[in-house]
């Protein structure tokens, strides 16, 4: 099955963007004067945390220079749009009691809303560390690009795209604690040394509960039981380019883990239809 481009972004859209005065309602690609309640937010939205604090601040640079990059929007029903990108300029709009909010309207399916609303987060880094890491599991999932496409798409390294997903890993309560910043990026790598996710999730708590820095969480995931910590770095590497290879041949996530002196291997699939493509690859 052929991968789904991405194309260009952003840019690609405004690119193409006309001056205003120069278009008529419902014209696409052109820049329009919108009703801020006229707005409805992107259903495929991967930022899930809008900080008060900082769409406060936004808001008050809004008041004092208005909002200096338009939204993107397509059309919705009874009249309104859908944002594709730039939601939180729009609520910043709204916070500033706006009536009006410059916007950029885009015909775009679905799929093309998906893929805008990750990337314009993503090149921007509005999301934390969990909200990236599930944006990049969209991007593999839904349009089967592998962890390299991603990384060039997004402009980033692939072992970036690579340690974000692994956070998927984790229990949903350590996932909570790293988007909610009570734990750093570093403690998850330390968690992500040991296996077992009652060991896990007993280290994360000691590292909220006392305040451990990385270095004492690292110092602590030592101590633990060696059942309960990684094997070898190059094992880990070992599997990683081994699901590196099964999803540039099968198209779709595998994840292989390790447990008991064997493993497993998971192989997603969307659909009927997708596990019969899946079935006659691996059968062939």
């Amino acid at each position: 099955m052929q991968k789904k481009a991405l194309g260009r972004g952003l840019d690609a859209l405004f690119d193409r963007a006309l001056p205003e005065g120069a278009s008529a309602a419902g014209s696409t690609g052109r820049y329009l004067d919108l009703d801020v309640q006229k707005i409805i937010p992107n259903r495929y939205q991967p930022r899930k945390v809008f900080r008060e604090a900082d769409l406060q601040e936004l808001a008050a640079s809004v008041k004092e220079r208005g909002v200096l990059q338009p939204v993107l929007v397509r059309p919705a029903e009874d009249g309104r749009y859908e944002l594709i990108a730039g939601e939180r300029r729009w609520r910043a709009a709204k916070l500033a009691g706006l009536d009006k909010i410059p916007a950029v309207l885009q015909e775009a399916s679905d799929p093309d809303a998906v893929e805008l609303a990750l990337i314009e987060n993503l090149q921007r880094q509005d999301l934390n560390p969990i909200e990236t890491a599930k944006a990049y599991r969209r991007l593999t999932d839904e349009f089967r690009l592998t962890q390299e496409e991603v990384a060039r798409r997004v402009g980033k390294e692939r072992s970036s795209v690579t340690n974000a997903l692994r956070l998927l890993n984790l229990p949903s309560e350590i996932q909570e604690a790293i988007a909610s910043d009570r734990l750093s990026m570093g403690h998850a790598k330390v968690l992500l040394s040991l296996t077992g996710l009652q060991a896990q999730l007993r280290l994360a708590q000691r590292i909220m509960r006392k305040g451990l820095s990385v270095r004492a969480a690292e110092a602590a995931a030592n101590r633990a039981p060696a059942r309960t910590r990684s094997g070898p770095s190059g094992i880990q590497a070992a599997l990683t380019e081994a699901e590196e290879r099964l999803i540039r041949y099968l198209g779709t996530r595998v994840r292989i883990t390790m447990m008991n002196g064997g493993g497993q291997v998971a192989i997603h699939y969307q659909n009927p239809s997708d596990l019969d493509r899946l079935l006659e690859l691996i059968l062939k």
